[in-house]
């Protein structure tokens, strides 16, 4: 058997029809970072058909170690143009979207439907609300993944299972971040990896299904564990990501960030650090909802943990970019 796809149409778990599955399936890929290479590069190895990359950011010479799609010539280009230019010399017959934008509120809805299956590689726990929320209501798969240090996961989520709110409703993010607490190439290629092989086993429709279910990694000790929710039920309520322009006046709108990133605070806001938050369930409560504001929504999510912790629901974020 000849051909680019000759090695795995020869398996009996895709053969032609499955093959046909993928050229005609289309992947939403959400970050073309560290997670997102290895995912990009072997779903187009693969042959799915049409694939939408979205990333706000440049390629910078400290990802480089990690992002192996990216070389010396593609510094400060957008990660997703740069992404979409390599990817096609790999494989010119696909088609292959760029987008140049931050996920969000306002745009996660209308993104999320455009595809068959959602991959979440930003590695943001906004964004993954963001898309578990738009995915939930799509009934749309959800493939995400996170690595920090030498240590990770990946599952699959909505889409018939549970959401990722289901299984983590009340994350406690400490805040670290790659450049903070560091991350090595490898174990990143690993996850990222398996979220490619989740995302081809959703769209060859394989069983037992994914769905349900995360995979650990622990790249120091070489050790892969996970866990099932199939049947997790979905939270009461959940604090919501709303645009902007969503605040009204009623709203008490608290600003995360410093001085030094942000000098106005939006829409008149008090500005609090999340180490603060906590002494707003002293106060009277708002006539509206308390709307917790920070670049990312990293913050944000912290805040309105401590806040839930103390019996405060009427709450929303807000991530401004």
């Amino acid at each position: 058997m000849t051909g680019r796809y000759a090695r795995q149409t020869v398996l009996s778990e895709v053969g032609a029809a499955g093959q046909a599955r993928l050229a005609a399936a289309s992947v939403l890929v959400v970050g073309a970072g560290g997670l997102g290479c290895p995912v990009l590069q072997y779903l187009v190895g693969a042959g799915v058909g049409w694939l939408t990359i979205v990333d706000h950011d440049v390629v910078e010479e400290t990802n480089l170690h990690r992002q192996p799609l990216y070389g010396m010539d593609d510094l400060g280009k957008p990660k997703a143009e740069a992404a979409r230019e390599r990817l096609l010399r790999f494989n010119p017959g696909l088609a292959i979207e760029a987008v140049v934008a931050r996920l969000t509120p306002q745009n996660a809805a209308a993104l999320v439907a455009t595809a068959d299956v959602i991959v979440d590689a930003a590695d943001s726990f906004a964004v993954t609300y963001m898309l578990s929320d738009a995915c939930h209501a799509a009934a749309k798969p959800l493939v995400s993944a996170s690595v920090i240090g030498l240590t990770g996961y990946a599952g699959a989520f909505c889409g018939g299972g549970p959401s990722y709110r289901a299984v983590f409703p009340e994350v406690s993010i400490d805040g670290g971040t790659c450049a903070t607490v560091g991350v090595l190439g490898t174990a990143v290629a690993v996850l990222g990896s398996l979220q490619a092989h989740l995302t081809l086993h959703l769209l060859l429709g394989l069983e037992p299904t994914v769905l349900g279910r995360v995979t650990t990694f622990d790249a120091q000790k070489l050790a892969f564990g996970g866990f099932g929710f199939a049947g997790s039920p979905e939270p009461d309520s959940a604090v919501p990501f709303i645009a902007p322009d969503e605040v009204t006046a009623d709203d008490l709108v608290v600003d995360l960030r410093g001085a030094d990133e942000a000098p106005q605070t939006f829409a008149g806001g008090r500005r609090l650090p999340v180490d603060r938050v906590a002494a707003l369930a002293a106060e009277p409560p708002p006539a509206g909802r308390i709307v917790l504001c920070c670049r990312s929504g990293q913050r944000a999510l912290m805040a309105a943990d401590a806040l839930r912790e103390r019996g405060l629901v009427n709450l929303a974020l807000v991530a401004l970019g």
